[in-house]
């Protein structure tokens, strides 16, 4: 049975408090994740002093500056340390997106399992190329990209030794939140189609759980969705995550999409094969028939259970000659016929 990968998004919405970080992993634990990611960045290497905020920035979060915006919810090394600590009991990983160098050296000191590059940095080759270098699985986000833009950063991290088995793309949205209209999730059929080898996934930005859901059903092979402890709270992110609830019911639709996948042969199930012969129909004698009659359509007919010969050979029985008596309502069994 394949296993989706989900990740639970906190990336910056613990609004620069070491307890809503904390908060968030819980959530993300007890939702069932399997991986809980935040965002670290050194906000100065990340945005020059007169960076506008976007969009759904401003309607989140006021007015001024990315930079300004980013001091606020900057993770510093000390608070990822601690929360590495603090999530140490639970069967989870714990792992950040780097957006600089410095984030990016000390996340691979702390033993992340991947490298996630962010929909913004598709087109960075020096952060391209120190996120191959770090030696880790990579994980591309392709928010805002086209083909060429993906073929451009594959070509960069795969020429850093990096083979495609260990390469993940997420098809994904840069709208928080993406309108239905947006997600185009059949793109996730033609990257796949186009970077044979590669591992496709989703990164969600919609509200609700059903596209990630539908995502998994089209054979993501991980999942990425913002979540939050409240949808209220202030932040460029949170009006755009799940809350507690919402999380645990994607996981659990997730979980369900795994198992309904199955193994792909088209084959019935045990307890399908012990309801085939009371549900499929046998062949019957319609009406009293006499050793040496013809059996036709007027003196055979199908009903259940099949008790003797499958309805499937009706009409190779059809002409047949009835070897013995049978009494109306009879099973006709093969051996029972002979042309």
């Amino acid at each position: 049975m394949k296993k989706t990968y989900i990740i639970a998004e906190a990336g910056v919405n613990h609004n620069g408090s070491l307890d809503l970080a904390k908060e968030l992993i819980d959530v993300a634990e007890s939702a069932g994740a399997d991986a809980v990611k935040f965002q670290m960045f050194r906000p100065e290497a990340l945005a020059s002093a007169d960076a506008e905020k976007v969009a759904y920035q401003k309607r989140q979060t006021g007015g001024d500056s990315q930079l300004e915006m980013l001091k606020r919810l900057e993770l510093s090394q000390e608070h990822y340390w601690e929360l590495l600590d603090y999530s140490q009991s639970y069967q989870l990983d714990l792992f950040a997106t780097g957006f600089d160098e410095e984030s990016l050296l000390f996340l691979q000191g702390c033993g992340m399992p991947f490298a996630k590059i962010p929909s913004g940095e598709i087109d960075n080759v020096p952060l391209l190329q120190l996120n191959a270098r770090l030696g880790l699985p990579v994980i591309l986000s392709t928010g805002m990209a086209n083909l060429g833009d993906v073929e451009f950063a594959l070509s960069i991290i795969e020429a850093e030794g990096i083979v495609r088995e260990d390469i993940t793309i997420l098809h994904c949205s840069t709208q928080y939140p993406t309108p239905m209209e947006d997600v185009n999730l059949s793109a996730m059929q033609t990257l796949r189609a186009a970077f044979p080898g590669v591992a496709i996934g989703y990164s969600d930005h919609t509200e609700g759980i059903e596209i990630p859901t539908a995502a998994a059903a089209l054979g993501a092979t991980v999942i990425e969705k913002h979540f939050t402890t409240d949808r209220t709270l202030e932040g460029p992110d949170h009006a755009a995550s799940l809350e507690p609830d919402g999380l645990r019911a994607m996981v659990s639709a997730i979980r369900h999409v795994d198992l309904a996948l199955g193994h792909g042969r088209k084959e019935p199930s045990e307890e399908e094969r012990r309801t085939l012969p009371k549900i499929r129909k046998g062949i019957f004698a319609k009406e009293a028939i006499r050793k040496g009659d013809l059996l036709t359509e007027s003196n055979v007919s199908t009903k259940r259970p099949v008790s003797g010969l499958p309805a499937r050979h009706f009409q190779e029985l059809l002409g047949s000659v009835a070897q013995s008596d049978l009494e109306e309502g009879e099973p006709i069994c093969e051996l029972r016929i002979q042309r």
